[in-house]
């Protein structure tokens, strides 16, 4: 992360961030694909650990309860582990490059995929498990984006709950008979 603030991440080089780590470029693809996964080196895991807790939540929690409650414990972790200058150095780079944005959206995709295997190994049926997992996917998301984006952030736990809050109340929306949203009647002078 160093050397891409110093550099740009564009001009460092796999060659540089092998002999800043005190190893061989051979050693580095080892462990990561190309320069993009360094960013990515704890994706598998958050996968596992979010997985885990959806396969040992109680049986009686629905399908988004149980997805956030992993979320969450997920966010809660990432905030322990993670220096937030790191994370928003980060964010920062993945907004920044197309290609280290294509990577992130792979990554969540993946997550997304594994989640809903997660939830359907539980009893839970098409569609509800993929929906519930890419409603985990967006609330997670969401509660990051505004927890990095804080001056002082708040728990990141606390952001998941107010972007569940947010999606329960786009789900309430009131629809008419034909099934769309009905709009809000109009005044009259």
């Amino acid at each position: 992360m160093e050397l891409f603030q110093e550099r740009g991440y564009v001009q460092t080089t796999v060659e540089e961030v092998a002999a800043r780590a005190g190893v061989t470029e051979r050693t580095f693809f080892r462990y990561f694909a190309d320069k993009r996964e360094v960013l990515f080196s704890g994706a598998k895991e958050l996968e596992k650990g979010i997985v885990d807790r959806i396969e040992s939540a109680p049986r009686e929690a629905s399908p988004l309860h149980t997805v956030v409650a992993a979320f969450e414990a997920a966010g809660a972790e990432l905030q322990d582990r993670r220096d937030l200058r790191f994370v928003r150095a980060r964010y920062a780079l993945v907004t920044k490059h197309a290609e280290i944005q294509e990577r992130e959206l792979i990554k969540m995709a993946s997550l997304a995929m594994a989640v809903a295997k997660a939830l359907r190994a539980r009893g839970v049926s098409e569609p509800a498990a993929s929906l519930a997992a890419e409603a985990g996917i967006a609330v997670f998301k969401v509660g990051f984006e505004r927890w990095v984006s804080e001056r002082k952030p708040r728990d990141f736990a606390a952001h998941i709950r107010a972007a569940v809050d947010a999606l329960r109340a786009v789900a309430a929306e009131r629809k008419g008979p034909t099934g769309r949203l009905k709009k809000k009647p109009t005044r009259r002078a």
